[in-house]
């Protein structure tokens, strides 16, 4: 087991849902990105999200079969939204900083370690992915 997945599951053990904590912590860093999630009175999108965003994580530390793809098909559906690249960045960390929070003293080197390489990761990822932000407009948004 990885020292981010092992992580992953102490985080889930002691909070359970962590998906509260992590858009609160998201909100904080980026006050502009709630009114983003109007439509989700349930939290179900955003709980979506996040499972799809773990599942990325797992497999940027583990087998990598997909996950630099579905970081890429989400910058292009994003960039639609007019939702900006870095905030990908701040999400995985904000991800990051919430497990650790959890984890307090039981957060070990290792973990640490690999979750810092794991966002080296995704900004590379990130800063490699085509630019097709001028290329279709999204469709206007209801305001609340």
């Amino acid at each position: 087991m990885s020292a981010i997945e092992a992580s992953l599951m102490l985080a889930a053990a002691r909070a359970g849902d962590i998906t509260p904590l992590v858009y609160q912590r998201l909100f904080e860093r980026q006050p502009a990105m709630q009114a983003e999630f109007w439509r989700d009175g349930s939290g179900a999108i955003r709980g979506e999200m996040l499972s799809r965003v773990i599942e990325t994580i797992l497999d940027l530390a583990g087998p990598r079969a997909y996950a630099d793809q579905m970081i890429d098909c989400e910058i292009i559906t994003h960039d639609a939204y007019g939702i900006p690249r870095s905030v990908f960045i701040t999400f995985f960390a904000t991800v990051a900083e919430t497990v650790a929070a959890i984890a307090g003293p039981d957060w070990t080197p290792e973990m640490a370690a690999g979750w810092a390489g794991l966002l080296s990761d995704v900004d590379a990822i990130v800063a490699a992915a085509p630019n097709h932000a001028g290329s279709w407009t999204a469709a206007p948004r209801a305001t609340a």
